[in-house]
């Protein structure tokens, strides 16, 4: 997970927010460390100023899958970064395509304001 752009680590629900909400653009998104399930990572994605969030969990096999709407196949991916090509298309299942990577290197470590800022 760590070689992932999009990873920001063991940051706060409240400081991926903020992250995305600067972003402030519909499909801007961010993979972050689950605050409540140990081991499990969070997709979120904004949509019209609300931060929406899926889990993503590694199966026993090595697969990836993301929690979607209720309705929708579970789908397995060898890659987090094919997951995230999957979800860049409409109608897989959440809120909106992931359209804008926020990349963790915009940010200083621990810090919500973007690097470009200062």
């Amino acid at each position: 997970m760590e070689s992932l752009s999009v990873y920001h680590g063991a940051i706060s629900r409240d400081m991926c927010e903020r992250r995305l909400c600067e972003v402030g653009k519909d499909g801007s998104y961010l993979i972050r460390d689950s605050e409540s399930v140990p081991g499990a990572y969070c997709l979120c994605v904004l949509c019209k100023s609300f931060v929406y969030t899926y889990r993503l969990q590694q199966d026993t096999a090595g697969s990836w899958a993301a929690e979607t709407a209720p309705g929708q196949n579970k789908r397995s991916f060898r890659k987090v970064k094919n997951l995230i090509s999957a979800f860049e298309k409409p109608d897989q299942g959440i809120a909106v395509p992931l359209l804008y990577p926020v990349m963790v290197q915009n940010y200083v470590h621990g810090d919500s304001s973007p690097v470009e800022d200062r």
